[in-house]
């Protein structure tokens, strides 16, 4: 008895841990580094939003009721709601000082000593109107342009991206690291995307982080180093993905066997693989409908998982259409996926497929965890007497179910 109570806890912790985080999340969450090597030292082309860099400047409240704007910002109040704008006059004054707040926020180390960085040049552009940053060639040719801005019109500090071109004269480097000392305060800011595109020579590699980036991210010319990033972001992107979590589980829990839990592990994973490498490369549709068709569709597989946990198919040919069923969910779950790593990583990027098969093997591994960890108490639940293992099984179904109903209604109200 006191296994089913564990196991019905264990499963409650599903139930009250939240809404699952949508594959797209990141639009607004993403700083990109290219660092090009020389002889002379490190170049520097960093992109970031704008409200990364001034919204913990903003000043302490006055007598209107009101805080001090930021450096190159100013406030207005619409509709009782206190809203961010950038002072575009402030800007074109002293261009220099906004790119000296990027500076003094990013630290750039060698040997763990910081170095110091000569600001080449700043640009401002409209989100949506930006130029391309994916390449090295793209970074230097978007700090060349002109910025695309519409000084005719009043336009949000959320809608800024910035871009700086950054120069550490150190001499040659090989190994340094790389992180930030600001902290802006920004609702989702711990899931910040950090993609950094290290070019020494005719090497290429690419480095991810997430969060702010406080602890340093150590850069080298190692490829295995590069990939690994990527293969730690795809364990996390499982791991702390509730949908993708509870799925698993009820695949687990509905398996009778070990023949049938590889049948279901192993269409899952020819499922999300295939899925994920063609919605990276746009081999899907394109319009605004199918992301939230994707997103309710993995909440309702979640459901039908479960059913097949408490009713799974009867031996003999049930391996073969758990194997398909999988299959075909896991085309699903790999939308998913491909949404998250493109926001970050543009098919033209340098060394795109060893960051997506690191990606993509990380995934694997947040999934063989889960089997792991749940796996031996599947088994030593089933040896338990009387119908504990049928009762716990029905627990964490129904568990999932409703957690999975929640994220139904949620994501629907799209189509509403």
């Amino acid at each position: 008895m006191r296994l089913f109570f564990a196991t019905f806890l264990f499963a409650m912790v599903f139930l009250f841990a939240g809404t699952a985080e949508a594959h797209f999340n990141l639009n607004q969450n993403v700083r990109i580094h290219h660092v090009a090597h020389s002889k002379d030292g490190l170049d520097v082309y960093l992109r970031l939003p704008m409200p990364y860099l001034v919204a913990e400047l903003v000043g302490p409240e006055g007598t209107d009721g009101l805080p001090a704007p930021a450096p190159y910002t100013y406030n207005l109040i619409e509709d009782g709601v206190l809203m961010h704008y950038l002072d575009q006059v402030a800007f074109h004054k002293d261009q220099s000082g906004l790119a000296r707040i990027a500076e003094n926020g990013f630290v750039l180390s060698v040997g763990g000593h910081r170095q110091s960085a000569e600001i080449v040049s700043i640009r401002l552009h409209s989100v949506g109107q930006e130029p391309g940053f994916a390449t090295l060639n793209e970074a230097r040719s978007a700090l060349a342009q002109k910025d695309v801005l519409p000084r005719t019109q009043e336009i949000y500090v959320g809608e800024v991206m910035v871009d700086v071109h950054l120069r550490f004269v150190t001499g040659e480097v090989g190994a340094y690291s790389v992180s930030y000392t600001s902290d802006p305060g920004l609702p989702g800011q711990e899931e910040t995307a950090n993609l950094i595109l290290d070019y020494n020579g005719q090497d290429v590699r690419t480095f991810r982080a997430r969060g702010l980036m406080h602890t340093p991210v150590d850069v080298s010319g190692s490829a295995t180093a590069a990939a690994s990033t990527f293969f730690v972001e795809g364990i996390r992107h499982i791991l702390e993905g509730p949908d993708h979590v509870l799925f698993v589980l009820c695949m687990i829990i509905g398996a009778l066997n070990l023949h049938s839990l590889l049948a279901r592990v192993t269409g899952f994973t020819l499922g999300h693989t295939v899925t994920l490498i063609l919605g990276f490369f746009g081999f899907a549709p394109s319009g605004a409908w199918f992301i939230p068709t994707v997103e309710l569709a993995i909440a309702l597989s979640i459901i039908y998982a479960a059913a097949m946990a408490v009713w799974p198919p009867e031996k003999g040919h049930g391996d073969l259409k758990a194997f398909a069923i999988t299959s075909g969910i896991g085309l699903l779950h790999g939308f998913g996926f491909s949404f998250m790593l493109h926001q970050i990583l543009r098919v033209d990027a340098p060394n795109v497929w060893h960051s997506l098969l690191a990606f993509n093997v990380g995934v694997e591994a947040g999934q063989v965890i889960i089997v792991l960890l749940v796996w031996p108490l599947v088994l030593l639940l089933r040896k338990q007497p009387g119908r504990i293992w049928v009762s716990s099984r029905a627990v964490i179904a129904a568990c999932a179910s409703l957690v999975a109903m929640v994220w139904v209604v949620e994501r629907a109200e799209f189509f509403l």
